[in-house]
């Protein structure tokens, strides 16, 4: 990828002024179409040495069938998703949402391939916080690895779904009303946590649909990966101290950390 491109100060305020109003955001471009192949590639070696290492590509109860592959621990598999992670447009844009001490709760992936279903329907902040959702908590960031079209799997969501409050108020024709996400390959879909949504259904006869997903939280809220555990002690090793941070691997956690970011009181 390229080396440490500079934040995109456009592209952030318009993104948070849309996650705003309609509750997703998308930020076109962010990889050349050269470099979300070569992500592509490295995602299903990463897949490979998962299933290598015994982790079960298919998790009954979160997908119907098998057509989606799903790989966990990313930043462990290989170094180009701990730089994804670090995209400073990307890194600016979470941060002015969330506050500048966010961590990330999860980081992986689900390539849809021809004849995969979709899930159930949720909202990743009622996966991990009790009603009721008054103000933005968590972020999906996902990288688009392929072109995402509704034929292809992409996500199917409900609009303005970010104001609603408790479960009693997500609508019963929720589905019914829900509409895909669709972006170039190399873009990023921000997703607010509110958001309530279900993965498409790939009706394509031989395209894939692969996406990465880093969820973002604010600091309080535990994380659903336990990095610490996860990652390797030598993979550890190669993150600065901002990472370490968002990935929960030192001592000090959910508390101001002066050390990575200075005086946070202004945030």
């Amino acid at each position: 990828m390229r080396n440490s491109p500079a934040v995109d100060e456009g592209l952030v305020a318009d993104a948070l002024a849309r996650l705003a109003a309609d509750g997703v955001a998308i930020l076109p471009e962010l990889l050349t179409r050269a470099e979300a192949a070569h992500a592509l590639d490295r995602l299903w070696a990463a897949s490979t040495e998962s299933t290598r290492r015994g982790v079960p590509t298919h998790i009954r109860g979160l997908d119907p069938n098998a057509s989606n592959v799903r790989v966990f621990n990313l930043v462990d598999l290989d170094p180009i998703f701990g730089d994804l992670l670090a995209h400073p447009t990307v890194d600016a844009l979470v941060g002015r949402l969330l506050g500048r001490d966010y961590i990330v709760s999860n980081f992986s992936a689900n390539i849809a391939r021809p004849g995969s279903e979709s899930m159930v329907v949720h909202s990743d902040l009622a996966a991990v916080m009790p009603e009721p959702w008054l103000a933005p908590a968590s972020v999906n960031i996902i990288w688009c690895f392929t072109d995402v079209t509704a034929a292809n799997g992409g996500t199917l969501h409900l609009p303005g779904s970010h104001h609603i409050r408790t479960l009693a108020e997500v609508p019963a024709d929720a589905v019914e009303r829900m509409v895909p996400f669709e972006a170039p390959a190399g873009s990023v879909i921000a997703m607010e946590g509110r958001v309530w949504h279900t993965s498409g259904r790939n009706v394509t006869a031989d395209e894939d649909r692969a996406l990465a997903f880093a969820y973002c939280t604010k600091p309080y809220l535990r994380p659903q990966w336990n990095f610490t555990r996860a990652v390797a002690p030598e993979v550890q090793s190669t993150f600065g101290p901002l990472m370490r941070y968002r990935l929960g691997l030192d001592a000090q956690l959910n508390m101001p950390n002066e050390a990575v970011f200075g005086d946070l009181s202004g945030s």
